[in-house]
């Protein structure tokens, strides 16, 4: 019996080496990279610990790029911010629970002297058709990202596709896209909870130009990944992180996060 329990613990120790089951006890969530650059998942996740006793891991980047982690196998969940990308990744079969979890904003940043002028528009697509009637500095992440998707949907909105040498893509995160957009002095795209958070820590002093346009409004979503899709998955972790985010204490922790006393998310989970 002893020998054959020493086979079993041994032949499980080896297939854990090659094939990199997960623990039942720990949690990849693939993610936007605004929920990092804010700090929100690192002040969430110890709490969580404490509460369901699981580890959590994150990946990030882009929504596209993070819904690509989930598909290649390497999250269990993802929490990320573009509605037509998350229900296409359901409808491939790849997701499998969907909860709104939190919401912000977009702005329209931009260097104090304003070359479009657009300050003060209520507009975002008037804002971008002067950005590019008067071919003023634009730096777009350009990498499928959630804030990519929006911007350009105000692109479509205004009947404009973008192109020039005024036009500039990052291809990067939101925290390198807003550094280039302020070293260059150009106009960017931002969710409020990183231009703010950036702005605090005085890392970027661009300002807002256009705020308040209902096509600015920002959906953060959290998606278990499918087990019967990628059977690797610790579906059971995942959805109990689905289960805690939008519980009356998580979506407590997110109202709760500040940063110079001011609140960065709104939960809105039902």
């Amino acid at each position: 019996m002893k020998k054959f329990l020493r086979v079993s613990v041994l032949l499980l120790f080896a297939l854990t080496l090659l094939f990199g089951v997960a623990s039942a006890d720990e949690i990849t969530v693939a993610t936007t990279t605004s929920t990092v650059d804010t700090g929100l998942l690192d002040y969430l996740i110890p709490i969580f610990k404490e509460d369901t006793g699981i580890d959590l891991k994150y990946i990030y980047a882009g929504t596209g790029k993070a819904l690509e982690y989930a598909r290649n196998g390497d999250a269990d969940a993802v929490l990320v911010h573009a509605k037509s990308l998350e229900m296409q990744f359901i409808d491939e079969g790849y997701g499998l629970d969907r909860k709104e979890v939190m919401y912000n904003n977009f702005y329209i940043i931009g260097p104090a002297d304003d070359p479009a002028g657009i300050k003060g528009l209520e507009s975002a697509s008037e804002a971008f058709t002067k950005i590019a009637e008067t071919e003023s500095l634009f730096v777009s992440r350009g990498d499928n990202s959630g804030t990519h998707v929006k911007e350009l949907l105000i692109w479509d909105e205004a009947g404009i596709a973008p192109e020039g040498d005024w036009y500039i893509e990052a291809a990067a995160g939101i925290g390198p896209t807003l550094l280039m957009a302020n070293e260059k002095r150009g106009y960017a795209l931002a969710d409020n909870s990183t231009y703010l958070s950036y702005t605090f820590d005085d890392k970027i002093d661009l300002e807002v130009m256009v705020e308040g346009d209902p096509i600015l409004f920002n959906q953060y979503s959290v998606i278990t990944v499918n087990p019967e899709t990628i059977d690797t998955v610790n579906y059971e972790g995942a959805k109990a992180f689905l289960e805690w985010i939008t519980s009356e204490k998580g979506q407590q922790l997110i109202a709760d996060y500040k940063k110079f006393d001011t609140q960065l998310f709104y939960p809105n989970a039902e």
